[in-house]
């Protein structure tokens, strides 16, 4: 069920014992949204805790490490930036069917919780959750600032892409005036680049292949070359970005192997393309401009599958 602003804060505002859900293989937009949620319930003195399948990264340290999580029976479970229960991972599938409130802003969002609200014109969670923070009359302080502000610009690729509306820009600013470190976090998440990325990009961009006389640009990460570099998931996060900004190019698809043989598909989409009409063919989802989905090998399959959606996509715009 779709509930409004006010339905979401009387929930929050009257529970104790909350849990956190983030999605797995966590990106600054959940990872954000859980963590100033959680400030904010224990500035008005609840008992609150945040949980993911997998580790947090390196690169959100500065928002996870100092923060150490109760353990309790929870009363309220809330999932924030999940678009459906696939999203939970193996770590937190027993909370499947389980999720009173969803706090989220993807279109492709399934209404699985029991109550969502939902705003798929926002940028990030992030934006969301900070309505919902002020809604909740908590005055927003520095640890919430900087988790909030992480979201935002994470989702907008540092306020680049076409998600960016003057609203994102207004919560940006009100963050910063909370006190959000902007330069430092702009500096950590976009301006640093480990030896290992680096590496990684110009391995990956080795495999570039063009489709659709140059409208779509494909690139792929084996398994053999993630293990040669040791790479982790989080090494990965926007690297289909890259070949999106080639002139020319309105869809970027990236094709990284799954352990299992499967293909990790994310799909970026400029004016012109639906990223999350591509992926929904393949039981995947997420925003006009970024969807992904997960799809059989081996590649030539994988391939087949994604070109041939894509094609459709761009022949029907």
């Amino acid at each position: 069920m779709f509930i409004d602003m006010q339905q979401c804060c009387r929930m929050l505002g009257t529970a104790d014992d909350i849990l956190i859900l983030c999605h797995k293989s966590p990106d600054g937009d959940t990872v954000g949204a859980a963590y100033g949620l959680y400030h904010a319930l224990t500035r008005l003195g609840r008992r609150a805790a945040v949980r993911c399948s997998d580790p947090w990264p390196e690169r959100f340290r500065y928002l996870t490490e100092a923060v150490e999580m109760p353990e309790f029976d929870p009363k309220l479970i809330v999932a924030v930036d999940i678009a459906g229960e696939n999203l939970l991972g193996d770590g937190l599938a027993g909370y499947a069917g389980r999720i009173d409130l969803c706090i989220d802003h993807h279109v492709s969002n399934t209404d699985y919780a029991a109550c969502t609200l939902l705003d798929a014109k926002a940028a990030a969670a992030c934006e969301i959750m900070y309505s919902v923070i002020r809604h909740l009359g908590v005055p927003v302080t520095k640890p919430m600032a900087d988790a909030l502000y992480t979201g935002c610009i994470t989702d907008t690729g540092c306020f680049r892409y076409s998600n960016t509306t003057a609203e994102t820009l207004r919560t940006a600013a009100e963050l910063i005036e909370a006190g959000a470190d902007s330069v430092g976090i702009t500096t950590a998440l976009f301006e640093t680049v480990s030896r290992l990325r680096m590496a990684l990009e110009n391995r990956v961009m080795d495999t570039l292949e063009y489709h659709f006389d140059g409208r779509c640009a494909s690139i792929v990460m084996s398994q053999a070359l993630l293990q040669e570099l040791g790479a982790k998931v989080e090494d990965l996060e926007g690297i289909v970005s890259i070949p999106r900004r080639i002139e020319g190019v309105q869809v970027a698809v990236a094709f990284r192997e799954n352990p299992s043989g499967s293909y990790k598909i994310s799909v970026r989409t400029g004016e012109g393309a639906d990223a999350s009409a591509i992926c929904r063919n393949f039981g995947g989802g997420g925003h006009v401009r970024a969807a992904g989905c997960n799809v059989p090998g081996p590649l030539e399959h994988a391939q087949a599958l994604l070109l041939d959606a894509i094609g459709k996509e761009l022949n029907a715009q």
